[in-house]
């Protein structure tokens, strides 16, 4: 069997992956909050893991694999949309987790065993939260309940950050009901207009980090093999997930290895709804680019390393895709996934390496083992394919395109415009497409490409 090795964030090392139980392999990803369309930063996280775990099912089968990815469906940011569009909060979660769906499965990604919602679970929550009281973990105050950090002498054990950087990273909300500036809230009462559920302490509604250590204990038990999700969950949700976890079932382990996705950045800066850079998966879709060619697009960087979003990347991955699709064509995939492929995700899933050895299938024309490598990452199934894989011109067709693009810059220097527009048409009419840029004209071919409508040099 493969030995996988995972990064563990916890540990800050590399080593041997040995689930709990090798019947039942247990992982959960945080999910979306739901109240807009999840952008290409937010997909990032479904596809790497999307990648895990089909790995896992590989190496242990896919009956002995649980995945769990839960729905945020509470949320101040909900009840901010409902309040805006004047619409329900159950109309809005709703559209949004039909909209999660449609994008994700477009870019090739399985669905979780579970899909559980925050709402389904407030009263493991609620039984949760009255459980961390007992222990003395946490305190009501003013119709609030929060969780003492204090109480956990690990805090900090995942994020390893400083008291300083902690209290500025979690964004500190001063109250003068709290014991601690760090203590966070699991409980906060409701207000008529606001969504509430009865408690001991009142109507009321969870914090954010309470309901994944209550979901993933109900679907997953007390103890599972891995959490994941981007690093920018790192601190403070998983953190105040790993304190309030611990200390609600003492002498538990939780999540035994923690996996962080890097972040996606748009010229250098995060991509984010509350910096206005965002793209979503469905706007690409919408201009007719392949989710397949976004999926490849999002593992062409090491997950845990930031990924800048490009022209050039989809460009470059949509090449590669047509390449690879014309060598694989109608071929069989292989039985197995060819060694080099599966070595490469088994090394804490190094999606590059596998690239560049599936690279060195299509160079040898093995369609089958490129299909069967392939298929493992999610690509190059029946599924992802049925988009236009553009014709590939050959040495002299390429030649001749050339020769009719210089002629076409000459022309336009020697400001013969007429000329110009004339060769610009007759390259359009054969499916040639150009694109005029800074360093000069770039082209490719159309599905529609016809080599005996170039025009003459």
């Amino acid at each position: 069997m493969v030995v996988l090795q995972l990064h563990n964030s916890l540990t800050r090392e590399k080593a041997p992956f040995a689930p709990l139980d090798p019947e039942r392999v247990r992982m959960y990803v945080c999910g979306p909050t739901v109240y807009d369309r999840a952008h290409m930063g937010n997909a990032r996280p479904v596809v790497v893991f999307d990648v895990l775990f089909r790995l896992l099912r590989h190496v242990h089968g896919p009956q002995q694999v649980v995945y769990a990815r839960n729905f945020t469906d509470v949320d101040d940011k909900i009840n901010a949309r409902a309040a805006e569009t004047r619409r329900s909060i159950y109309d809005i979660t709703e559209q949004t987790i039909g909209w999660f769906h449609q994008d994700m499965d477009a870019l090739g990604a399985l669905r979780p065993n579970h899909e559980p919602r925050a709402t389904a679970y407030i009263k493991q929550m609620v039984r949760m939260i009255g459980e961390l009281i007992a222990h003395g973990a946490a305190y009501e105050a003013e119709g609030h309940v929060l969780f003492h950090v204090p109480s956990d002498p690990g805090y900090g054990r995942l994020s390893r950050r400083s008291l300083k950087e902690m209290i500025a990273g979690a964004r500190v909300e001063v109250a003068p009901y709290k014991r601690d500036p760090m203590d966070f809230v699991l409980w906060k009462p409701s207000t008529p207009d606001q969504p509430g559920w009865r408690s001991p302490w009142g109507v009321g509604r969870p914090g954010w980090h309470i309901e994944c250590s209550a979901m993933s204990e109900e679907l997953l038990g007390t103890d599972f093999d891995i959490h994941a999700g981007g690093i920018d969950l790192q601190f403070p949700h998983h953190e105040n997930e790993c304190a309030q976890s611990l200390c609600a079932r003492p002498g538990s382990g939780f999540a035994r290895v923690w996996m962080h996705n890097g972040i996606l950045t748009i010229d250098g800066e995060k991509m984010s709804k509350s910096l206005g850079n965002f793209i979503t998966p469905r706007a690409l879709l919408d201009k007719g680019i392949p989710g397949e060619v976004l999926r490849f697009s999002l593992l062409t960087a090491h997950y845990r390393q930031p990924l800048d979003w490009t022209e050039r990347l989809l460009e470059d991955s949509r090449r590669t895709l047509e390449k690879w699709r014309r060598i694989a064509g109608e071929a069989a995939p292989a039985a197995e996934p060819p060694a080099g492929v599966l070595a490469a995700l088994a090394d804490d899933l190094n999606t590059p390496l596998a690239i560049a050895e599936l690279h060195k299938l299509a160079h040898a024309g093995d369609g089958a083992g490129l299909k069967a490598g392939a298929a493992l990452m999610g690509l190059l199934t029946p599924e992802m394919g049925g988009w236009d894989v553009l014709p590939e011109a050959g040495a002299e067709e390429a030649a001749r395109i050339e020769a009719l693009l210089e002629a076409r810059a000459e022309a336009k220097k020697s400001r013969d415009f007429a000329r110009a527009d004339a060769l610009r048409d007759g390259l359009k009419a054969a499916g040639v497409v150009v694109t005029d840029k800074p360093q000069g004209a770039e082209w490719s071919l159309s599905p529609e490409f016809d080599a005996a409508r170039l025009p003459q040099p």
